[in-house]
């Protein structure tokens, strides 16, 4: 866990992203997000594994309430904007402890039949330690961030971390096309092949495609963070603004939208170029749902 990336550093390292306003999509209104920490890396194996022992030994579970953005509204944490207005302002709910029992990073879940081949998880610590994990549920990605002194970010936060903040970049390391070479993104051309580690056909019975963390270093965004896109698409604490234009207009300031299904943010080994833009069509996923396509990272207050 202390050799991620190109300079073999902390797997857990966390970079500030100073606040501001962006536009989430052409047409949206104007968005504004508070200053807040986020990690770095996609969460490893290695790092997932330590929670895991945690739950299992320890019969860890989150505390309810927890994994709120405490820094905001006076600890109340992000504005929920899926309410009807005479709700009044209604903020996160964070964890509720009636999920406890979605939690369940068995071996059984994590690989083998109820899952998919391409799965990172090992039984035993093995060599893919710095692989990032997926095949992980909403409920245990949410969980373990609590559990590492955090929480999951929202869709409005990761993309605007992605984007640059008011720089509104195409990719997060800019405009320049990707290419094929893995200096910018892990991806592919899913009606030929996978580009990692090499040009060829995708293997989807192995975890041969799917790259250590921080493996394209060119593609690191404004603030430093690799693989927002590629790699592993990455749970988001909620599904994220629509994307028409709502009159009268929703002014969005440190908020979030939870009656969706949470989106799984930027691209993965096996998707398309299209689909690693900042701003993508970020695809809902079931909150109990194990991808090999999604994995994830934590958010932190500042």
């Amino acid at each position: 866990m202390s050799n991620c990336g190109p300079d073999s550093e902390s797997c857990c390292t966390s970079l500030e992203v100073p606040g501001g306003t962006f536009y989430t999509f052409t047409g949206a209104n104007p968005t504004s997000v508070s200053t807040f920490r986020f990690d770095k890396y996609d969460v490893t194996v290695g790092r997932f594994r330590q929670f895991v022992t945690a739950w299992y030994q320890a019969q860890w579970t989150p505390a309810a309430g927890s994994g709120k953005h405490a820094h905001l509204n006076g600890g109340h944490g992000l504005v929920n904007l899926d309410v009807e207005a005479s709700a009044g302002t209604v903020y996160e709910p964070g964890w509720v402890a009636s999920d406890d029992t979605l939690v369940a990073p068995l071996d059984t879940n994590l690989v083998g039949a109820a899952s998919n081949p391409d799965d990172t998880w090992t039984v035993s610590p093995a060599n893919d330690e710095n692989l990032p994990i997926n095949g992980v549920s909403w409920y245990e990605a949410y969980a373990f961030c609590i559990w590492d002194g955090g929480f999951l970010p929202s869709q409005v936060e990761w993309q605007y971390a992605a984007s640059g903040g008011s720089e509104q970049r195409l990719y997060p390391w800019g405009g320049t096309d990707p290419g094929s070479a893995n200096q910018y993104a892990i991806y592919a051309d899913p009606m030929s092949d996978c580009y990692y580690p090499t040009i060829g056909p995708c293997d989807f019975n192995s975890v041969v495609n799917i790259a250590p963390v921080g493996s394209a270093p060119a593609g690191a965004g404004r603030w430093g963070h690799l693989d927002l896109s590629g790699n592993l698409q990455q749970w988001s604490l909620d599904s994220g603004p629509p994307r028409t234009i709502t009159i009268p207009p929703i002014v969005c300031l440190d908020c979030a939208y939870f009656s969706g299904d949470p989106a799984n943010l930027g691209g993965y080994f096996y998707g398309p170029k299209w689909q690693l833009v900042s701003s993508g069509n970020f695809v809902g996923g079931s909150m109990t749902n194990r991808e090999d396509a999604v994995g994830f990272r934590c958010a932190r207050t500042p």
